[in-house]
Order: C-alpha cells, then structure tokens, then sequence
C-alpha cells in the first residue's frame, strides 16, 4: 500500500469514526431510559453518573449537557413513569357513555400497555420512589392517586355491592398484578402476556372477597428477642431502619444504637459490614420459603392442596415480618454480589417449585406463564400491606390468601 493509499485509509477510518459518534436525535430520551433501568436493577444511591455514560457508551462530560445531576434524571424518569399512568386512565370521548365494566377494561387494558413497555424501568417506581425530594414525591403520589381513584370509582360503578373499602383493595390487587411484572425477568411474548395480566386483573376485580377481618385477632404475635441475644437484635433493628429510612441513610452506628451495642465496632463481632447483615436477614427469610416446599408437598394429596398450604405458609411468615419483606424487594441491590446472587438462586428456585405445583393445576399455562403469575401472587403480600397499610383489617392474612389463589388458579381453591 503507498502513501497515497494509507491515507485514503486513514481518512475513511476517520470518517467512520465520526459518523459513529455523531450524537443522535434521540440521546436525551435514550439516557432517560438507561437511566430508569440502572435505578431499577441497583438503586438510586447505587448508580453514579459515570455508570449511566458507560452503558450509553459516551462520556459523563457528553451526559451532563443533557441533564444537571443525577437527581435530574430520577426525578424526571419517575414523574414521566406516574403521568404515564395517569395517562392512561384518562377515557376516549367515545367510551365515556359505556357501561362501567368495560370502561374499567378499557383503563386495565391502558395500564397493562404502559406496564408492559415499560416494564425494565418501572422497578423505579415501586421501590425506589422515597428517595424523591418532598415536592417532587409528592408531585408523584398526586399521579397515583389519581390512577388509583379512576380505577376504584370504575369499580364501585360495576360492583356497587361492595363496601367502598373494598374497592381500595380491588384496585390495588389489581394495580399489583400489573405492576409485578418490573419485578423480575420472566419473558413472556407481548400478547400472551397482555391476556394473562388481562385474564390476572379481571379475576381480582371479580372475586368475592371474604368478610374483613379485625386487626386484634389477625396481627402475629412475635416474641420479644431477650437483650442478650444480640445477633438476633441486630438483624431485627437493622431492617426495621432499612425500612424505615432506605438502606444508604442507614449507617452501621444507627444499628449499633438501635441494638443497644455501645459502639459501632460492636457490630463488626457478629457481621463484616452492614451489606452482610441485609443479606443475612434475606437468606433467612429465603431458606425459609423453601425448606417449607418439601413438607408441604409431602403432605398434601393434590398439587393445589400442595400449593395453597405454601401459600398459607408464606402469608403467615411474610405477616409476622413486613418490614423484611418490603425491604427485600427494596433494598436486596445492596447485598454484596455474591450474597446476592445466591439469594436470587434460591428465589428462583422457589418460584420454579411454586410454578411446577401451578401447572400440575392449571396445564393451559407455559411455564413462563406459571412463573409470572407466581411472582404476581408474592408480589401481592408486600403491595397490599404497603399501600393500604400492614394493620388494615380490610387486607387481613384470610383476604390476601384469598387473593393469591385468585391470581395463580384464577379462582379460590377448592
């Protein structure tokens, strides 16, 4: 090759060069999106700046020209995910003079549609939405509420034999089941996947519910850890502050206080870091559920029987312990990595047990079929408790038994 020919080819690699980097037209929507998806997986505090320009492949000199902060991007991901759902509640011209039931269609439909296109961001919304400044969160839970009025007025239309509590928790059941999908991996083509979360909400929002129950005979009671059992007190303490705060505003010295160590150092006796213990309340609660499969299925003479005991079973555990089951779903990017990923074998595990009982149940399904709607059922506990409140009578431990079986049987069990 002469000189003449090396430099043709310099000046190609150049220009090729250049084109790939030319920005495009979509950059700004694009880091919105890689954004959302990095706050979902790893949470807001565990995400940087410098993290989202790597998965865009650009530098975070060429990310700040399109956003000031970090905190810009969250706050504007968030607020676009709550007005889309507030978007899609809002009726057609034509369809406002329906009747109520397939107005409430309709809206369940919308929202499932958002929910499905956006389901690798929307982990944003469930689980990390504390960390919005007041204002802003506020500006969020106006959207919401929003949602979730049109969705409950729609169902005291269709079902005006229900008290008006129990809208509330249709609606919610039902805001649950779409919403659960953001919470795992579990692919499902775009149309079987719209019927099953159709067929999932129709079922909730139809269901008889049983009668409420009363917060004093429904509540658990839990034993008071003796002062001296100190590694029990620490896991305790720390996922009540977890829950409570969010795990980076918690600090190693706020557990030690709350545990009643006299020092920070103290800690360090029974864990190596404050990532340790979060894993070690997870991995309890996770042996849990599955060292609870075997014995069931052992003495079950069915497979729904098998399955509606696992689920009485996971109810009666996950109620004795709420803030660890919403911490769980909140906080487990902050488990070391390798903590982490045994956690998530386990999980997998265990919902793969649940799925195999389900199809023995229900054969029409795949077994990615069986696996989402097992991941909606769990899902369920948690939502309810945070959204309508853990001592609500009107989400007692029998309702959201109940409700579990509607969305994995499509009915209650028999």
């Amino acid at each position: 090759m002469d000189a003449r020919d090396r430099r043709s080819a310099r000046e190609a690699t150049a220009g090729s060069s250049r084109a790939v980097r030319r920005r495009p037209r979509d950059r700004r929507a694009q880091i919105a999106a890689a954004s959302a998806e990095a706050f979902g997986s790893f949470g807001y505090h565990g995400v940087s700046m410098d993290d989202i320009a790597s998965r865009l492949d650009i530098s975070s000199t060429a990310l700040y020209r399109h956003y000031p902060s970090k905190y810009a991007l969250f706050r504007e991901e968030a607020l676009r995910l709550g007005a889309l759902s507030e978007e899609a509640v809002r009726l057609p011209e034509p369809l406002r003079e329906r009747p109520a039931e397939e107005r409430l269609a309709h809206i369940l439909d919308a929202l499932i549609a958002a929910s499905i296109t956006n389901r690798r961001s929307a982990a944003l919304l469930r689980w990390q939405n504390r960390y919005l400044e007041d204002a802003d969160r506020q500006i969020l839970i106006d959207q919401l509420v929003t949602t979730d009025a049109a969705v409950r007025a729609l169902l005291a239309q269709s079902r005006p034999e229900l008290e008006g509590p129990d809208h509330s928790v249709l609606a919610a059941a039902a805001m649950s089941v779409i919403g659960s999908i953001s919470d795992h991996h579990v692919s499902v083509p775009v149309r079987p996947l719209t019927n099953l979360l159709r067929a999932a909400c129709r079922a909730v929002t139809e269901c008889e519910l049983p009668p409420p129950g009363r917060a004093d005979t429904e509540s658990i009671g839990v034993s008071e850890i003796p002062l001296t059992f100190k590694h029990e007190l620490l896991l305790e303490r720390a996922v009540e502050l977890f829950h409570e705060r969010g795990y980076p505003n918690v600090s190693v010295e706020d557990i030690a206080n709350a545990a009643g160590l006299p020092a920070s150092s103290a800690v360090y006796r029974f864990y190596r870091s404050k990532g340790d213990i979060l894993a070690a309340a997870f991995r309890r609660a996770a042996d849990r559920v599955s060292a609870a499969i075997g014995p069931a299925i052992a003495a079950s003479d069915s497979q729904e029987q098998a399955l509606t005991t696992l689920i009485e079973l996971y109810v009666t555990g996950s109620f004795a312990e709420r803030d660890l089951t919403f911490v769980y779903y909140a906080e487990i990017s902050n488990v070391p990595t390798e903590a982490r990923t045994v956690l998530r074998n386990i999980q997998r595990l265990n919902v793969e047990e649940w799925a195999k009982l389900l199809a023995g149940v229900r054969p029409e399904l795949t077994a990615a079929e069986a696996r989402l709607l097992v991941h909606a059922a769990l899902a369920l506990v948690v939502d309810l408790g945070q959204w309508l409140g853990p001592d609500n009578p009107r989400c007692s431990r029998q309702r959201v038994i109940h409700l579990m079986q509607i969305i994995l049987f499509g009915r209650p069990a028999r």
